[in-house]
């Protein structure tokens, strides 16, 4: 039972595919990490934080998903920028292969819901 609203729900959701929405970001070339952090805050569900995104991008290093390289910045220190690895690019296309048919069903399903409701 949901005792929330759903928000638990939702934020688990937005846990389990935020990897991919950092990787989907990267995709159209490299970014920095508090640029990531904006850039999913634009998007308002997916609003996150600096402590949640270097945790995740380190983990995405380690699967070698993505590959940092430091860059010297003209408005502060350097930064380490992101780009994504041939690994990161099939990893992006497999769960939107997935996503497609998962978000399909959920629709679907909450629709069916709505209308017999």
């Amino acid at each position: 039972m949901v005792t929330d609203g759903g928000r638990s729900g939702v934020s688990q959701l937005r846990r389990g595919v935020l990897e991919f929405c950092v990787l989907a970001l990267l995709r159209d070339g490299e970014r920095y990490g508090f640029e990531l952090v904006r850039d999913l805050g634009a998007a308002q569900a997916m609003v996150t934080s600096e402590g949640t995104i270097y945790p995740l991008l380190s983990r995405l290093r380690r699967e070698e998903l993505v590959t940092p390289s430091w860059r010297e910045s003209t408005s502060g220190p350097p930064r380490r920028y992101y780009t994504l690895t041939p690994a990161g690019h099939r990893a992006l296309k497999e769960f939107t292969a997935e996503w497609t048919l998962f978000r399909d069903a959920v629709d679907r399903l909450l629709t069916h819901e709505e209308n017999n409701g």
